[in-house]
């Protein structure tokens, strides 16, 4: 078991490697989550295409956008929320991706209310590569 709220799983269909670092990517549904990765935790984990794989992101470093941006970030994947919980200071918001995933995004109140989230909006899940950890079994 892991704290990480956010545990995607998949396949994987491509790894590029650098020199030190590389991206995997993990299929899952009809969306694609890129991983940039030690190159040393591709090798020691095995990750070739075809591997299942599962994408584990913390949901501190989920963000929620409201329309699809031209940013340098790789995962921006489209869902509904179906859960706001609010805090003093943050909330939590679920959403559920069109591609079958399920992801839980830390953020702040200011946000929530200045992004007009609310439940059955459509919105982008957005996560840096750098943010995605990749386990397999």
């Amino acid at each position: 078991m892991l704290s990480a709220r956010n545990n995607v799983k998949g396949e994987v269909c491509e790894v590029k490697k650098g020199v030190v670092n590389g991206l995997v990517k993990i299929k899952t549904g009809n969306e694609v989550i890129t991983a940039n990765i030690s190159l040393e935790s591709i090798e020691n984990l095995g990750l070739v295409q075809g591997k299942a794989a599962t994408a584990v992101i913390k949901a501190t470093e989920v963000m929620i956008a409201t329309e699809k941006a031209k940013l340098s970030v790789r995962n921006q994947i489209s869902g509904k929320i179906t859960e706001i919980k609010k805090g003093a200071v943050n909330g939590i918001v679920k959403v559920d991706a069109d591609c079958g995933a399920k992801f839980t995004s830390t953020i702040s109140i200011d946000s929530i209310e200045d992004l007009g989230l609310e439940v059955g909006k459509t919105v982008y899940v957005v996560i840096k590569a750098t943010s995605v950890m990749v386990m397999v079994d």
